[in-house]
């Protein structure tokens, strides 16, 4: 999950895969390359599978990935998605050849290996300032929210009970002092087991290392209870849709179980703090990654036919997504290489249709150091922390963004992993107001109020050393660093005004 991101892990399978000698028989009608007497037999892989939603093509290639030794996990009859498991080396190219079967990809790549995570700087007890009449006694800390003027939008609408925000990431605390009251079990869910939905409660809870989705759910809807922090939009619901496994990876398969349910459930808005593993990027003349690629494609169109408007965060490479030509971290669950890349290659889920893509700013109001930009994918900005660069005047004089953690704790990160929810809240906050609004009514109010912000005079040179520099293209309203603007929650919920 590769937004500064969070920890990644090794993936426990879990079951066996039954690989029978000699030929395999396979439905009737069903074409497909000759066995060999003896597969090849290598590590277990998980894949996903296209075909035709609705039509009865789901049940027939479960039959043809059963043929040929495999194991079907879970199957997305209303998306048309198959996720499977195999030993095979040569599963996907056997399946390949299915009938019915559009396309087969491995979602991942053999031995799994931990990667860099974004770290929290645990405060347990945060130097406050004496709260102002009506503050939570950290909002003092909270430089963020007066950037983009909660406190005055609060004086509006502090968000309704009837908007849910599903926050795909690595589980909720929901036991946290600030967020249980908000946190709504029976719309929760975990992806992890192998992409089929699991509503244990325990299923959906944070594991060891799992501090990155309970401090974005923090900013979207701390509540407002005399405790801790406040969020953008304390009286919405949240729903925690865990797509991060105990490691910190996002697989398709948990992604695509990810979108399929804030559909099913309907959820105004989800937040995805992210990039699909292992792939930074998605190219489509590659097999394996075209498959990945049209299955998480189609789980997030499912999700917006639904009303869902997913927002995601842009990455914390400081790299230009209009203009991509290297990627040095991939595949990242086995030893990343480097490969040319180019436009036509995807970070999912951020550069796929309708999804709103987030850059952040520190307190300045300046693109923060690290993050990606690029005129035509970034829609608005919003603040994610700048430690290096840019430091508040707050007691805790920390560049970076305080927020809730596990074990009733609370503590500071930066990314554009912070950045998103932001945004995410600001939308919550308009459903809220506007309930009839769609999502493309939505996007249209979060952008039509954002604060302009122009590209700065030549490039962008943080530090001076060029370790940071970068580009931006565009005007005032609309550009690589700020898309339309940095987001403002005050002029969003007086859009009608």
């Amino acid at each position: 999950m590769r937004v500064s991101r969070i920890s990644r892990t090794r993936y426990a399978a879990v079951g066996l895969v039954l690989a029978t000698a000699g030929a395999l028989a396979l439905p009737a009608g069903t074409a497909v390359a000759a066995p060999t007497a003896d597969p090849t037999t290598g590590p277990l892989l998980s894949y996903v599978v296209n075909t035709k939603a609705n039509h009865g093509q789901v049940q027939k290639v479960e039959q043809a990935v059963k043929s040929l030794g495999g194991t079907v996990v879970y199957s997305y009859e209303q998306i048309g998605v198959v996720i499977a498991r195999s030993t095979d080396t040569k599963f996907a190219e056997k399946l390949r050849l299915a009938k019915g079967v559009d396309s087969v990809g491995a979602s991942r790549t053999k031995g799994i290996t931990a990667a860099d995570r974004e770290k929290a700087e645990v405060v347990a007890e945060p130097t406050a300032a004496a709260a102002a009449p009506g503050q939570e006694p950290l909002e003092a800390n909270q430089w963020d929210m007066r950037q983009i003027g909660v406190d005055k939008a609060h004086k509006l609408s502090l968000g309704s009970r009837n908007v849910t925000v599903g926050v795909l990431d690595s589980g909720i605390d929901g036991t946290h002092e600030d967020l249980a009251a908000n946190v709504d079990a029976s719309q929760s869910v975990s992806c992890i087991d192998g992409g089929k939905p699991n509503t244990d409660w325990k299923a959906w809870q944070p594991g060891p290392d799992g501090d990155h989705g309970t401090h974005v759910a923090g900013t979207i809807a701390a509540a407002k209870n005399g405790k801790g922090i406040v969020g953008i939009a304390p009286n919405v619901k949240l729903a925690a849709v865990k797509v991060v496994d105990d490691g910190g990876f996002i697989y398709p398969e948990y992604a695509i179980c990810g979108f399929v349910w804030a559909g099913e459930h309907q959820f105004k808005v989800t937040n995805n703090s992210y990039y699909i593993d292992p792939w930074m990027f998605n190219c489509p003349n590659d097999k394996d990654q075209a498959a990945i690629t049209a299955a998480v494609r189609k789980a997030v169109a499912f999700s917006q036919r639904k009303g869902v408007l997913n927002v995601a965060a842009a990455g914390n490479e400081n790299i230009d997504l209009a203009h991509k030509t290297t990627d040095v971290s991939s595949p990242d669950d086995t030893t990343p290489g480097t490969r040319p890349v180019t436009n036509d290659c995807l970070s999912l889920p951020t550069e796929l249709p309708g999804v709103l893509a987030v850059s952040s700013v520190g307190v300045n109001g300046d693109k923060s150091y690290y993050s990606s930009y690029g005129k035509g994918v970034v829609t608005v900005a919003a603040p994610g922390g700048d430690a290096r660069y840019q430091i508040p005047n707050t007691p805790d004089k920390n560049g970076r963004i305080l927020s809730t953690l596990p074990g009733g704790k609370y503590g500071y990160m930066q990314g554009t992993s912070m950045a998103s929810p932001h945004a995410t809240g600001v939308v919550a906050l308009l459903a809220s107001t506007f309930p009839w609004a769609s999502a493309d009514e939505l996007t249209e109010m979060l952008t039509s109020q954002a604060e302009s912000h122009a590209c700065p005079t030549g490039d962008w040179n943080p530090g001076g050393a060029g370790q940071w520099k970068a580009t931006c293209e565009g005007g005032a309203d609309d550009n690589g660093f700020y898309g339309a603007g940095i987001i403002n929650a005050e002029k969003a919920v007086q859009w009608w005004r």
